[in-house]
């Protein structure tokens, strides 16, 4: 069972801290800033080195364990189960397309999927940007 350690237990994630292990935290993402955005994704801390005073292990980025584990915590040994991580592709939410459709997007197939656009909103039901809703 993958271990996880709490803002609280930051001391003793930093002792238990393997050099070289990839350890996870989860991000929150504001909805009101990008709506079709996922609400929670997984950011990945490898730490490579070992501060030269105290001994704490710290990541290429300058991050030690004990302020990793305070400020982003808490902190995970696997992946968390069902969320897609911060550096991967973000799912495609619109589009003309349908989830099964594969094409080479040459000069023909984006001029047909340009009328495609076209087609697909009536003229009249268009209304400009600055435009009032009615």
């Amino acid at each position: 069972m993958p271990k996880t350690w709490k803002p609280s237990q930051a001391k003793q994630f930093a002792r238990e801290v393997t050099i070289g292990k990839t350890y996870y935290t989860v991000n929150a993402h504001a909805r009101n800033l990008g709506a079709y955005e996922d609400t929670h994704t997984y950011s990945e801390h490898r730490f490579t080195a070992r501060r030269p005073f105290t001994g704490t292990p710290c990541t290429d980025g300058s991050t030690d364990a004990v302020s990793l584990c305070q400020n982003f915590g808490p902190v995970y040994e696997q992946p968390p189960a069902g969320l897609r991580n911060l550096d991967g592709p973000a799912p495609q939410v619109a589009g003309p397309l349908p989830a099964n459709y594969e094409g080479v997007l040459d000069e023909a197939e984006l001029r047909g999927l340009e009328k495609l656009q076209r087609g697909s909103i009536h003229p009249r039901l268009r209304r400009d940007l600055n435009a009032r809703r009615a």
